[in-house]
């Protein structure tokens, strides 16, 4: 596997729409498979292909609960419900944090990587990892939406 150089901001990538996934090839599970290598080399909690400069509708998240690996290709919101406010960085924004608003709830149609789809539901952190990395496939920053941005170690603080 290989470690991917990620995008930081400013990247014209970062804000561009991506592409559905039509090809459920070898070249679909490489990229799979270095972004989330990448993503655990990074110390990231998720990883969207424009992070890494492909404009292909595909993230990873994995915030070390239950679920594990999520790898989801061509993902649409069907519900988000609920709110919650909390710190987020972004792996394309080094030592950058803010105050961002999220849904609590969503409920998410994908593919996998062999194309079938499937639903997930998800709350709280890891509802937010997904709808931060479901933004970045639509060109969406989450600088975009922070309220109040954190000043150096005011995190590590709290």
């Amino acid at each position: 596997m290989t470690i991917l150089q990620i995008v930081t901001h400013p990247n014209e990538v970062l804000e561009t729409a991506c592409d559905r996934v039509l090809d459920f090839d070898k070249k679909l599970v490489k990229l799979l498979n270095d972004m989330y290598e990448t993503m655990l080399e990074a110390d990231g909690v998720g990883l969207a292909a424009p992070q890494v400069g492909v404009l292909k509708q595909v993230a990873i998240v994995d915030v070390g609960d239950k679920h594990g690996r999520i790898e989801l290709i061509n993902p649409v919101i069907l519900e988000a419900r609920g709110e919650q406010v909390g710190p987020e960085g972004c792996l394309s924004f080094p030592d950058v944090f803010g105050e961002v608003k999220r849904a609590d709830y969503v409920k998410v149609r994908a593919q996998n990587r062999k194309g079938k789809v499937f639903l997930l539901e998800a709350r709280e952190f890891l509802a937010r990892a997904i709808l931060h990395e479901i933004d970045h496939l639509n060109g969406v920053l989450f600088t975009s939406k922070v309220t109040r941005y954190y000043e150096p170690g005011e995190l590590e603080e709290a």
